[in-house]
């Protein structure tokens, strides 16, 4: 990794594409730290210390502490992720929107990324009304008039239109995928807080602590052994194997080589994670738009609200914990299966190996080997989705403990896929430019 790292500076293509991705992430952090008028931060201040509540951490810790400061990036890449499932959802079980997602070429995709567009601006003014009558009561804004709260939601949309933005501008001529580097950087600003806390165990205020010293060695040998087993896993794959028949062009001879298909345990990456996330945290920003009083309201919605909260809140009952542990699971393996399925078809890759002369090793070409595919993308996507899902709900097991810590499963994976792919990226453009070292 840091090999690569000093190969790509050293290459000034790669070098200023480094540059300009690190001029966004700076970009980002600024707007993390700017307020949106009309809130009076000491006020705030006092709220967000003592809150509970699961906005004030999970978002938080995805926006890189921009929503407890109800900074202008405040509600971070939520709704254009929203969005983006929405529309993919859509396309699923819309002819139209399928046809321009798989035949429209490139034309077709400015079309749907246009209308994943219009759908986040949707989302986001949605979201951000509901932020706005959340706190409204709380006396946080200077007033409660029409003229601050108009300021304050248009901020907000402001801010999520800017990271949407630059989201693209990083994907596009940058390194890496520009929404996930956005969530990334967010994740891991919150790295010295972290390291303050595990200090916090050891340094405590009646003196060292070795019960704390022996706690912190554990909770870092942990954290050790799970980035080591997403990393496992994530680069793990399955090959293949595939054999192309020899045929005679002339008086040239082609085929005759043996290949494999590589595919990956878990093919989707931390997506799905991503997905789930944003489905889960949806209704606590969107209730409060309908009853700003639903925090200590009963009935359906009510409950709908605290199990929302159960992600990343201990202010909850215990069964809406478990509750919301269940349905987080089933949600990451659905969406591994949605997305892995969305990004690798069984039959065309068994039409494009019929049609190049290959097969798989005893296994008839056609339906056969689209089976066989199936079959296998099937056993993997099960193992893959519950190895995320397991991870990512370990943050929730570990509050029947006395432990809480912000940096848990589906940051650490978050953070772990982001970082691989970007390597990845990175030796995928100086291979572009044939650089000697990957070469050799």
């Amino acid at each position: 990794m840091f090999k690569t790292l000093k190969n790509a500076i050293k290459t000034p293509d790669v070098r200023k594409r480094l540059l300009y991705t690190l001029l966004l992430i700076v970009i980002f952090r600024l707007g993390c730290f700017i307020t949106v008028p009309g809130v009076n931060a000491v006020t705030l201040n006092q709220i967000m210390s003592q809150s509970t509540n699961g906005l004030s951490s999970l978002i938080d810790l995805i926006s890189g502490g921009a929503f407890s400061r109800l900074s202008l990036f405040a509600m971070s890449i939520n709704p254009y992720i929203t969005a983006s499932i929405v529309i993919q959802l859509l396309a699923m079980v819309i002819p139209a929107l399928e046809r321009m997602a798989k035949e429209g070429g490139e034309e077709g995709r400015n079309k749907m990324n246009g209308y994943t567009k219009i759908l986040t601006i949707v989302l986001a003014i949605v979201e951000a009304i509901g932020v706005y009558f959340t706190y409204r009561s709380s006396g946080i804004f200077v007033d409660t008039g029409f003229l601050t709260g108009f300021v304050f939601i248009l901020s907000l949309v402001t801010g999520t239109a800017i990271l949407m933005w630059l989201g693209e501008q990083i994907t596009a001529k940058g390194v890496g995928n520009g929404i996930s580097m956005i969530i990334f950087v967010g994740i891991i600003s919150g790295l010295p807080t972290a390291v303050t806390t595990l200090y916090g165990l050891i340094a405590t205020s009646a003196g060292f602590s070795t019960t704390g010293l022996l706690l912190a060695l554990g909770i870092i040998i942990g954290a050790i052994i799970l980035i080591a087993g997403v990393v496992f896993v994530t680069e793990a794959e399955r090959r293949v194997p595939v054999q192309y028949a020899k045929k005679v062009v002339g008086r040239k001879m082609y085929g005759g080589q043996n290949t494999h298909i590589p595919i990956k345990l878990v093919m989707a990456g931390v997506m799905p994670v991503i997905f789930a996330s944003s489905f889960m945290t949806f209704p606590m920003m969107i209730i409060p738009l309908f009853n700003p009083n639903i925090a200590t309201a009963t009935g359906f919605w009510a409950g709908v609200y605290k199990f929302s909260l159960a992600t990343s809140s201990t202010a909850v009952p215990v069964g809406y914990t478990i509750a919301n542990a269940i349905v987080y699971l089933l949600l990451i393996i659905g969406f591994t299966f949605f997305y892995t399925y969305a990004t690798f078809n069984p039959a065309e890759v068994s039409s494009n190996i019929k049609k190049n002369g290959g097969f798989i090793p005893g296994i008839r070409a056609g339906k056969p080997t689209t089976d066989y595919l199936s079959s296998i993308m099937r056993k993997l996507i099960w193992f893959g989705g519950l190895f995320l899902a397991i991870i990512a709900i370990i943050p929730m097991l570990l509050r029947f403990t006395n432990l809480n810590f912000s940096f848990g499963g589906t940051t650490i994976l978050i953070v772990v896929g982001v970082a691989l792919e970007t390597v990845q990226q990175l030796e995928s453009q100086l291979v572009m430019r044939h650089y000697k070292g990957f070469l050799e």
